[in-house]
């Protein structure tokens, strides 16, 4: 027994040296913004809401320097963006971006984001019914080129 404790303290201490590569760029050259109006509530909601897992720029919580949750926050950020990337729209071709918003709206209606994982820690991330409807009117105005 005591070396199963042993060896299950060395893995937890050796796993705290593995590092995912953080999320966390400046350059927004691609980004959404940068080629449509986002009206100030529309952009506040998708910076507290959305932002962390779908754009290059997430603000990480304390507890992601503890292994394995910064394996797990790291994953769980890849497969956000690999649906969403806010910080990479310019980047989308027309069918892709006419794809995401028919997806973000498809997700609105069904309350399906913030993932219910991610409230769990984030509550100001919950969002509202006004909320979730003044991004759906939003995403429904997007003409996409």
């Amino acid at each position: 027994m005591k070396k199963v404790l042993l060896a299950i303290l060395a893995i937890v201490i050796l796993i705290q040296f593995i590092r995912p590569e953080k999320n966390i760029s400046k350059n927004e050259t691609h980004a959404i913004s940068t080629v449509l109006e986002i009206p100030v509530e529309v952009n506040k909601i998708i910076q507290t809401s959305c932002a962390d897992c779908h754009s290059n720029s997430t603000i990480y919580p304390w507890y992601n320097e503890i292994a394995p949750v910064s394996l797990f926050l790291a994953q769980h950020v890849k497969k956000g963006k690999e649906h969403l990337n806010f910080s990479e729209w310019t980047t989308y071709n027309k069918d892709q971006k006419e794809h995401l918003l028919k997806d973000i709206k498809e997700v609105l209606n069904e309350r399906g984001m913030p993932l219910k994982s991610y409230l769990l820690i984030h509550k100001d991330a919950k969002l509202t019914e006004n909320q979730y409807q003044i991004l759906y009117d939003w995403a429904s105005t997007i003409k996409v080129e």
